[in-house]
């Protein structure tokens, strides 16, 4: 499955309990088909205190982004600011992600 959602988009949750919450992609795990989205989907988990080579990390309970399925998310056009599906389109020797709704090209 080709995946058209790219790190450094930005990207908008279209279900689940952060609906409507927007965020730009850190991270692309296509073995999965996940995103890790900054601020979106965030967990707490309890780190007992651990040494790696040589450095003590600290005990207690830290947060992060744990992914997000690549359905419950769709791409930003920048140029109308939606949530829109993407195609792909060859123009000459690039392909370029193009909005379905605009039907301007995203990369630049």
């Amino acid at each position: 499955m080709k995946v058209k959602i790219r790190k450094g988009d930005l990207i908008e949750v279209i279900s689940g309990r952060d609906k409507n919450k927007r965020g730009e992609v850190i991270k692309v795990v296509a073995d999965d088909h996940s995103v890790v989205v900054s601020g979106v989907n965030i967990r707490k988990k309890h780190q007992k205190q651990t040494q790696m080579g040589g450095r003590t990390m600290a005990p207690g309970v830290i947060e992060f982004e744990a992914p997000i399925h690549i359905s419950n998310v769709m791409l930003v056009c920048p140029s109308c600011n939606k949530p829109n599906r993407v195609t792909i389109q060859r123009l000459e020797d690039k392909v370029v992600r193009v909005c379905k709704h605009c039907g301007s090209a995203i990369d630049s």
